[in-house]
């Protein structure tokens, strides 16, 4: 296992040997630099970064807080934690360092032990955070592989199978058996249709992507009832698969507000997909309505489904949370309330509002700012 190594940065080149020797005592590797601009090239020179980084705040050329500030700014710097040295009595020093963001400081002068503990609590802190960071990330990786593993394969079966049957078959099968079929495929192709469709949008609006064509693609809306009749369109065989109505009611006078169409119809869709894949019971209705509320136009989607939880309801907007998914193995990828709030907030500056009832249903309210309240 390679050592640890400390990058030493110190213009006293008694003192820096000094620390040097202390932490090479203690079976760490060392570098040392005498001023920022020094230490700046001996880090772009390193195969690797070093683990933590230990500097003086005056020195000629650079000095500690622009040596400290260009390291924050390399992204693959960003983790390193920092200690600043500083001399007694220089309080301005401290809270400057920590309003900058460095781990901790020492003040000179100082003993082996104070160094030495200031290293090792810094070291042992980053390796906890690093353990909690691969703990999460090895925790996502599982959960989309998870979701991936079914989401893909279930309507993949649907296609191949349809196919297959289709092919094998074709000569016996009367017309309304290759209808069913076709249905089935269409079926499938169109699941995962908009299973890629929403993570490329989840992609676009995590990279900025989406904010650069709504800004130049927006523009006035208030053809309400033509977004809330395609959609449910859209959705008219998977409602009636479900047994579920969508009833639409929108009035003809609300005022407009600017906004990007397709990724507005993309909102809606994610919640009348959701409303309508967690209403378990037949014969239940899922409403779409729109309205005019102390400057907004709310734009309402409501079920009489599952409901959430309480204590769920903080997590759900976040990307690939789901409930239960052991449990119900209907949810999707999880990406449908985080594209919401993505369109909504990020985009179109507007709130994203959400009442449920665990089962009895949810009511999910989109509130964008009416033209006249908002600069175009």
């Amino acid at each position: 296992m390679s050592k640890t190594t400390i990058l030493v940065v110190e213009d006293d080149m008694h003192l820096m040997e000094g620390i040097r020797d202390i932490l090479e005592i203690n079976e760490y590797n060392v570098l040392t630099a005498t001023n920022g601009a020094v230490a700046l090239e001996l880090l772009r020179s390193q195969p690797r970064p070093p683990d933590l980084i230990v500097s003086d705040i005056m020195m000629p050329r650079m000095d500690g807080y622009d040596f400290f500030r260009a390291v924050r700014s390399e992204k693959g710097w960003l983790e390193i934690p920092f200690i600043f040295l500083t001399a007694k009595g220089e309080r301005d020093d401290v809270r400057r360092g920590k309003e900058m963001g460095a781990e901790d400081y020492v003040v000179k002068p100082f003993d082996a032990d104070d160094l030495l503990v200031a290293v090792s609590a810094k070291l042992k802190r980053r390796d906890e955070i690093s353990r909690v960071w691969k703990g999460e990330i090895s925790d996502i990786k599982r959960s989309i592989l998870t979701i991936l593993n079914h989401e893909m394969r279930t309507p993949l079966t649907y296609v191949v199978a349809y196919a297959d049957m289709l092919h094998r078959d074709a000569d016996d099968l009367s017309m309304d058996d290759i209808r069913s079929f076709l249905r089935g495929i269409n079926a499938g192709a169109n699941r995962l249709r908009r299973m890629i469709e929403n993570f490329i949008l989840l992609v676009e609006l995590q990279t900025g992507e989406a904010k650069q064509t709504f800004d130049w693609r927006r523009n006035e809306i208030a053809n309400y009832a033509a977004l809330f009749g395609s959609t449910a369109k859209k959705y008219a065989d998977f409602a009636m698969e479900q047994q579920v109505e969508i009833e639409i009611d929108v009035p003809d006078d609300l005022p407009p507000v600017l906004a990007d169409g397709e990724y507005l119809s993309a909102a809606l869709e994610c919640l009348v997909d959701n409303a309508i894949k967690f209403t378990d019971r037949p014969e239940t209705k899922v409403t779409l309505r729109a309205y005019e509320e102390d400057g907004y136009v709310c734009i309402a989607v409501q079920d009489q489904g599952r409901g959430i939880e309480e204590h769920e309801i903080d997590h759900i907007f976040e990307v690939f949370y789901q409930i239960d998914r052991e449990k119900y193995e209907d949810q999707g990828v999880g990406v449908g309330l985080a594209i919401v709030r993505g369109v909504v907030h990020d985009l179109h500056g507007g709130i994203i509002e959400l009442e449920s009832a665990f089962g009895e249903g949810s009511l999910f309210v989109i509130k964008l700012p009416i033209v006249d309240n908002q600069s175009a």
